[in-house]
Formats: structure tokens, sequence, C-alpha cells
């Protein structure tokens, strides 16, 4: 059976960190970071979500002398909604779903330990 939409961990994971104060605006990188999540998962996700209309999006308008700007993300009003729906029809992201469990990854310097999720008993 497919799954139904926006409701993979990592979709739960960047909703339940957007909903923690939808009116702030976060950057990819921070939220790659408090998620634990690479950028080639975390971007498309954003970019499913602001094309559902989950999401607005913005570029940084005063970014510090020698850093590029920002794109930068928040949660629309039904955002917000789909993210309460959610919290209120399942678990939360970070438990593990029957028959996963987290397994930590292997410590690269420079970057903080992550877990990921692996299926059976292995």
């Amino acid at each position: 059976m497919p799954r139904l939409p926006d409701t993979s961990p990592h979709t739960r994971a960047v909703f339940t960190l957007l909903a923690d104060d939808p009116h702030e605006w976060w950057y990819g990188y921070d939220i790659s970071r408090r998620t634990g999540l690479r950028s080639g998962t975390l971007y498309p996700i954003l970019a499913r979500l602001a094309e559902r209309g989950y999401l607005d999006t913005r570029w940084e308008t005063d970014p510090p002398d020698g850093r590029p700007r920002r794109h930068l993300y928040r949660l629309t009003g039904a955002g917000s909604a789909r993210a309460a729906e959610l919290a209120a029809t399942g678990r939360a992201p970070a438990e593990p779903a029957t028959g996963e469990r987290a397994v930590a990854e292997p410590h690269r310097p420079g970057r903080p330990p992550r877990a990921r999720l692996v299926w059976g008993d292995a």
C-alpha cells in the first residue's frame, strides 16, 4: 500500500521542527542540522512542501558581509494545519515505526553524529 503524502518520518521531522514556531523563518542548513537530514533528502522535501502550499519561501534580504543570501522557509497556515493533523494522527517523527530501529552512523569529524532507521532485527 503506498504511503500517504507528507507522512514519511523525514517529512514529519521537518513539519515538527517548523511547527515549534510557525512564524519563524528557517534556513536549510539549520533545518538539516536540527533534523539530521542530509541536503539530498531535505531540499526535495522542502520543495514538495512549498509546491503544495505548506511553506512560504523567500530569500534573505540583508546577509552579513561575505556570506551569500540564504533561502528561508516557514509554515503557511495550511502548513501549520497539516503539521497539527500529522501530530494528532501518528507517532512522533523521532519514534521508530514497528520493525524499525535507530542505528548510529559512524561519526565524521566536523559533523554531528546522526541516527538512521533500519528495518528488521539486524
